[in-house]
């Protein structure tokens, strides 16, 4: 079982491995002129600080972001993602001031982790738009705080039952991502309904979906669920870089499934995939997998 809110695990291992995907798709997105809106069902609050009591609590970032925070021999992708995560750790400007610039060989402290949101919002363009969605009021009320502006929609509900009322977005393409906490088993059953119906609706968009690597035979058949319902292509990437507890507990890897992903996205991740593994492995046995269906 894993804690609801996303700050007991900001930067973890999963995190990598999930907004390392986010960035490769979002740079294929915004490649293109055309508009596109970002749909995130489970928001979160938006950035995480790491010393906090939250992420403190089992410190899972120093098994993760922390082991390639000041790598010199990281592959473009993943120097390109963790290259993000230092703007994020950049002061704030003061009103009036321009923003500050990660200039070359810089690397600030790491203090603060960004939600998927702000990974998103550092690719997004004035024409595109984003929709929020976060279920917990607190979180909800920090996203809201921090994300405005007219082309951004903050919206304190149920982001499984409010991504019908978003697609298809107009101009009809738009990229979703879901990542629940699956803290309820019941989670995974709603994941699949929800993009079995949003697929109906919207074929042609891009669906990003994380699930983790626990001992849950509905973690196990998640991924074949979800092959059976994309209509078209599918990628699916896994990485393991740990083994259960004594108990069978413990968050082993975590994958994602994409749907329609970019005809680019399996290459640079059989790429990168490995060094992934390397990082960032816990135990001997730690691996990676990655299969698709083209479309």
């Amino acid at each position: 079982m894993l804690a609801y809110r996303h700050a007991f695990h900001a930067g973890n291992h999963a995190d990598v491995l999930k907004h390392l995907v986010l960035d490769q798709v979002l740079r294929y997105m915004t490649a293109k002129d055309k508009p596109f809106r970002y749909i995130d069902t489970h928001a979160g609050a938006g950035g995480y600080l790491l010393k906090g009591a939250q992420a403190q609590k089992k410190a899972e970032y120093r098994e993760g972001i922390n082991r390639l925070w000041s790598r010199p021999d990281l592959p473009e992708p993943v120097a390109q993602y963790v290259e993000l995560v230092q703007r994020f750790n950049l002061p704030e400007a003061a009103p009036g001031e321009p923003a500050p610039v990660l200039e070359k060989g810089m690397t600030p402290p790491l203090a603060l982790y960004p939600g998927s949101p702000s990974i998103a919002r550092m690719h997004l363009r004035p024409g595109d738009s984003m929709r929020l969605f976060e279920l917990h009021p607190s979180d909800a009320r920090t996203l809201a705080a921090h994300f405005g502006g007219r082309h951004v929609q903050v919206i304190n509900e149920d982001g499984f039952a409010g991504l019908k009322g978003q697609i298809p977005p107009s101009p009809r393409r738009g990229l979703v991502l879901m990542d629940p906490s699956y803290e309820l088993v019941g989670d995974y059953g709603k994941v699949v309904a929800t993009l079995r119906d949003a697929v109906t609706r919207f074929a042609e968009g891009v669906y990003l979906l994380w699930y983790p690597q626990v001992n849950r035979i509905e973690a196990a058949q998640l991924p074949k669920r979800l092959m059976a319902l994309s209509p078209k292509g599918w990628l699916h990437v896994r990485l393991t870089v740990n083994k259960p507890d004594a108990q069978g507990f413990g968050l082993s890897g975590s994958g994602m499934f994409i749907i329609n992903p970019p005809f680019t996205l399996h290459a640079t991740l059989a790429a990168v995939m490995p060094y992934l593994v390397e990082q960032l492995a816990q135990y001997e046995d730690a691996s990676f997998l990655i299969e698709e269906q083209p479309a």
